[in-house]
């Protein structure tokens, strides 16, 4: 037998810490309602939610295969939060003013009877009757299968994974043999099923597959799919990033721009994380008949400072930043409670949202001591 693989080894903060926090900030409401905000006055708008560890591609960036091998173990079902205990979670979430919520993994569509939990995240409603905008990240292997069933319970929006249009380096990429093809089954599957707003998530590598970025804007131009480009991150432990890796945002936008004028347009909602480029027309303005593209720099410019965003990992734990070192049990508090009174659930997200500081996209440059402090892996808590 080899020796157990750590990457999923997280520092958590269990029940007992939220008496100690909650002491900390005197300000944290016991029995929270409405917008809450963190020490940086950044409200909670966005919260996005695993439902579960397992992918179908081993994507170097995310799931290498020399690390998340044949003989990987995945989380019991029993570990996983049930669609009730999601949505439960969720109605609180929204409670304190969550407005957008996203399925990620892993690869959501691996999770038996998705449709179920959209059914039910579909029916929250915010505190002025509005329903949440839902929508989910998926890297289209099933999409094809699922799209009609997925419009029909309620998602809003999906996301793409598609790392390049070329066989031969997607393959390169996914390190399963999953063809392209198939992918771009499934967005055409999910455009024919009433599904409108669809975007295209491409990470790019240095010497990888950045000779995909201008053969990938021409493809999805004029479609009506928005195309996202995203800088290798430093997300995990497994990944081997490294800044060599990296190919700057402007340099992406400086090699489309040769070929394909572009304009800066406005963030389309505040804490976007993409800075958009709308394609030019004849007239010189931005045409949105052939429209957009752009660009995600977590790693050269980054985007901290209006971050609203909350992450729910596979089996329950609550993470304030895509780079933390350690999330809160909230699994433990929804087994443990004896009552359906969710106050108890309520408070303690309050509490951690309220004490929340996280920069670390900022910081990077300044904590190279904390280097080798485990990282949640993508897989685990999502993109």
């Amino acid at each position: 037998m080899g020796e157990p693989l750590l990457a999923r080894v997280i520092p958590l903060l269990d029940h007992r810490q939220f008496a100690e926090r909650q002491q900390a900030h005197s300000h944290a409401q016991s029995l929270p309602t409405g917008e809450v905000r963190d020490r940086l006055q950044r409200p909670l708008r966005d919260l996005r939610i695993s439902v579960t560890d397992r992918c179908n591609f081993r994507c170097a960036y995310c799931m290498p295969k020399a690390v998340f091998g044949s003989d990987h173990r995945y989380l019991p079902h029993s570990s996983l939060l049930s669609f009730e205990e999601i949505t439960r979670v969720a109605r609180q979430f929204v409670a304190l003013g969550v407005r957008k919520i996203r399925l990620t993994g892993g690869e959501p569509l691996l999770r038996k009877n998705l449709e179920e939990l959209l059914v039910l995240l579909a029916e929250l409603r915010t505190s002025d009757g509005n329903a949440i905008d839902l929508t989910m990240t998926t890297n289209g292997s099933l999409l094809a299968r699922k799209a009609r069933a997925l419009k029909a319970a309620g998602l809003n929006r999906v996301t793409v994974s598609l790392d390049a249009l070329d066989d031969h380096v997607f393959k390169r990429m996914n390190d399963v043999d999953f063809p392209v093809a198939k992918v771009l089954e499934g967005i055409e599957a999910a455009q024919a099923a009433g599904i409108t707003n669809i975007k295209v998530n491409m990470v790019v590598k240095r010497c990888v597959n950045d000779q995909q970025i201008l053969p990938m804007a021409r493809f999805f131009q004029g479609t009506g799919v928005a195309l996202r480009f995203i800088e290798f991150m430093d997300v995990g432990s497994t990944n081997g990033w490294n800044m060599d890796a990296v190919l700057p945002s402007e340099e992406v936008v400086r090699t489309l721009s040769k070929h394909m004028p572009l304009m800066r347009l406005l963030a389309s909602a505040a804490g976007e994380t993409a800075q958009r480029w709308g394609y030019v027309g004849s007239d010189g303005q931005h045409a949105p008949a052939l429209g957009e593209i752009g660009v995600i720099s977590s790693v050269t410019q980054a985007f901290c400072g209006d971050c609203n965003r909350a992450r729910l990992s596979t089996e329950g734990r609550l993470f304030t930043c895509l780079f933390a070192g350690q999330g809160v049990d909230l699994r433990r508090i929804l087994r443990n409670m004896t009552t359906r009174d969710d106050e108890q659930l309520a408070s303690a997200i309050a509490s951690v949202w309220q004490g929340r500081s996280d920069r670390y996209s900022q910081q990077r440059s300044c904590v190279a001591e904390r280097s080798s402090m485990p990282k949640p892996e993508m897989s685990y808590i999502g993109g």
